[in-house]
């Protein structure tokens, strides 16, 4: 099973097929979507309630995580083969003694994570940082509160936006190597890192394709934000602010979620799979 070379518009089809899964089981794979969504409400107001715990419940949904997007992914080959979702498919990593490579696709994340925070110190350093922390932390207190004329004084903006631009190209780097990485392990049975390895050279192999998908999904989440903020807009009148983060966090995941494992599931359908096969043509049928 070797890397296939896809032609660029492949990353739209990714996206319209993936789309069009959700249209053909809106509850099926809307509720997994759902469900994710509620574990990390429920992980937020935990640790909102009790700071103690905050650094134990952010690990324990970040392990998680890739669980529940290998079960969303195993859901979309499902109705994808005109089967039906369902919950237990978030289990299906785990059932299948698959948890511990799952979670391993971690590593490139922490790796990111701990190479932008030693950028961040050699490029800033370390009193600026804590300029930044003292602002971000007075702004989170008081949103409406004006910074002081002080702490603002001789802040490397240049470096930050640097800095910043650095980030998003770690974050995608990182990212190349998890792309694929899962359904090649559901589906393939790929080991950790060989799946990781495959899904970078399938990914760098791919870039025109890879572009035009993260730009249409770009111009997607604006559209769905924009929706998503009148209802939320909506619940803040019906029942408060906090209301209105709940319900925005619900319907981005329940939304976001199934599509975005999809289109992992169809790229590496194309680039990765068995057999070379065009993403699902679009059905009239819905199930649930």
């Amino acid at each position: 099973m070797g890397v296939r070379k896809v032609p660029f518009f492949a990353g739209a089809e990714w996206l319209l097929a993936s789309f069009t899964l959700l249209r053909r089981s809106p509850f099926g794979l809307g509720l997994l979507g759902l469900i994710y969504g509620l574990l990390s409400v429920a992980g937020t107001l935990l640790a909102q309630a009790m700071p103690d715990l905050m650094a134990a419940t952010q690990g324990a949904l970040m392990l998680v995580g890739p669980l529940l997007i290998a079960g969303m992914i195993y859901a979309a080959r499902e109705v994808d083969q005109g089967r039906s979702a369902a919950p237990m498919h978030l289990l299906r990593g785990l059932q299948e003694g698959k948890a511990g490579r799952l979670i391993g696709t971690l590593l490139p994340q922490l790796a990111a994570l701990v190479v932008c925070a030693a950028l961040l110190y050699v490029m800033v350093g370390p009193e600026q940082i804590k300029k930044i922390m003292s602002l971000m932390q007075t702004l989170q207190a008081n949103p409406q509160a004006t910074p002081d004329p002080a702490m603002v004084a001789g802040f490397p903006l240049g470096r930050v936006l640097l800095w910043l631009l650095i980030v998003i190209g770690v974050g995608i780097v990182a990212g190349f190597f998890t792309f694929t990485a899962v359904p090649d392990m559901m589906f393939a049975d790929v080991g950790l890192f060989d799946s990781m390895r495959r899904s970078f050279h399938a990914c760098s192999s791919n870039l025109g394709a890879l572009i035009v998908f993260f730009l249409l999904m770009f111009l997607a989440l604006l559209a769905l934000s924009v929706g998503i903020n009148v209802v939320a807009m909506i619940a803040a009148l019906i029942a408060g602010d906090q209301a209105m983060t709940v319900v925005a966090t619900l319907l981005m995941s329940a939304i976001f979620m199934p599509v975005f494992s999809a289109v992992m599931y169809f790229a590496w359908k194309q680039m990765l799979g068995d057999e070379p096969a065009a993403p699902a043509a679009p059905v009239a049928g819905i199930e649930v």
